[in-house]
């Protein structure tokens, strides 16, 4: 073989690789959302333990990007993705033998892993397509949200048909070892782990390079602008993913209805992720595509509050706000850095703060909804929360590094 042709063979097998991880990063996830009355009636769940439910992915995910940097270096990005894997392989499985213990632990172990992931594949992009990182970033992007809408859209009809919402869960576990087996031969031959400094050939390039590469996110505000913009985008997406279904049953939806919304809430992002990757490339200031995107959410949510008989209309505009504000939130790690050392402090720094928000929405959501005995007062402070993001959106969108 040679060299060209093997250096394409590694090309196809990293993009495979990315793309696989991607189809495991959010449907694990997202086929919870629909099967949750099922899940609360099998287990006798309080309405503040499905809120822990839906909340500790969340707050695996935000405690766990800072170690995911640390676990990078030590590995190696390539290595440290396939631990991650693994452990998405094996929550997945465990959470659904339909035991308490399981659904718990499973809810645990799985979000270890798409924590590590969600940190590690922005620098990962960054590293081996710096001639395009938003396109990689796109194309994942693209397909964890294909698989993320099918998993909310088939979760209710399995079930039906297999007679067990465990099914509906542990059916995610395929993919996840189609991902094991690929990453794990990328692993193969690779050097133990990545040089912890940056390299020589990067630094020399930038100015005041030394500076630039040991400054912190934590310390800048920028880093904060970011991290924040990103919090307040997961808070509303995951809020509706993991309380819609009840809200939609309350307001005279099917639950396989409500979970075919919700397929529409998540498959327009691949819409999104088409157009939004051309727009980034060609635009140097991302002010004007983040506030538009979160004012599609707020237009969205006020609609579900005011006229919920036209929520497949509100779905998809919300759907179209945070697929948006996502790819955004994933570009500026790579966007407001200056090489995929930083972009892997910032990504850490922004899923820790940004997941660790987010996870108060669905604990918060659910509470409120318990206090009011309504969905009304919920779904105003979580309009609030988008007001916020119009803030963060203005900050964070300017054409600035760290």
């Amino acid at each position: 073989m040679t060299k060209s042709s093997h250096s394409a063979v590694s090309k196809t097998l990293a993009i495979s690789a990315i793309i696989l991880l991607g189809a495991n990063l959010r449907a694990p996830i997202t086929s919870v959302g629909p099967l949750l009355d099922q899940i609360i009636q099998t287990f006798h769940l309080s309405a503040v333990s499905a809120g822990w439910l839906n909340a500790l992915p969340l707050l695996a995910f935000g405690l766990l990007a800072p170690v995911a940097p640390i676990i990078g270096r030590r590995f190696g990005l390539e290595r440290a993705l396939f631990i991650a894997v693994v452990l998405v392989a094996l929550g997945t499985l465990v959470r659904s033998i339909g035991q308490q213990w399981g659904l718990w632990l499973g809810t645990l172990l799985m979000p270890s892993g798409i924590a590590l992931a969600n940190v590690l594949l922005p620098p990962l992009a960054r590293r081996d397509f710096s001639h395009n990182p938003a396109g990689i970033i796109g194309l994942y992007v693209t397909v964890m949200s294909v698989t993320a809408s099918l998993a909310s859209g088939i979760a209710n009809p399995l079930a039906e048909l297999s007679g067990s919402w465990q099914f509906a869960l542990g059916i995610w576990v395929l993919p996840a070892m189609l991902a094991v087996a690929l990453w794990g031969r990328r692993i193969k031959g690779l050097p133990r782990s990545e040089p912890v400094s940056p390299p020589q050939s990067v630094a020399k390039h930038l100015p005041d390079a030394a500076a630039s590469k040991l400054r912190s996110p934590w310390r800048s505000a920028l880093g904060w602008q970011v991290s924040l913009f990103m919090a307040l985008q997961s808070l509303s997406f995951y809020t509706l993913l993991g309380w819609f279904t009840p809200y939609a049953i309350s307001q005279g939806y099917s639950a396989n209805e409500a979970g075919g919304l919700l397929f529409c809430y998540q498959i327009v992002a691949i819409f999104v992720n088409l157009l939004g990757v051309s727009l980034l490339k060609k635009s140097t200031d991302q002010r004007l595509l983040a506030f538009c995107a979160t004012l599609a959410i707020f237009i969205g949510i006020a609609g579900l509050l005011l006229m919920p008989h036209l929520a497949l209309l509100w779905m998809l505009i919300t759907g179209l706000g945070n697929g948006s504000s996502l790819l955004i939130s994933l570009s500026l790690f790579g966007l407001r850095t200056h090489d995929h050392h930083q972009a892997a402090m910032l990504s850490g720094m922004a899923q820790c703060v940004g997941y660790i928000t987010a996870s108060v929405g669905p604990l918060a959501f659910g509470v409120i909804h318990t206090l009011y005995h309504a969905w009304q007062p919920a779904l105003v402070v979580l309009l609030l929360s988008v007001v916020l993001q119009m803030l963060f959106a203005a900050l964070a969108g300017r054409n600035q590094k760290i």
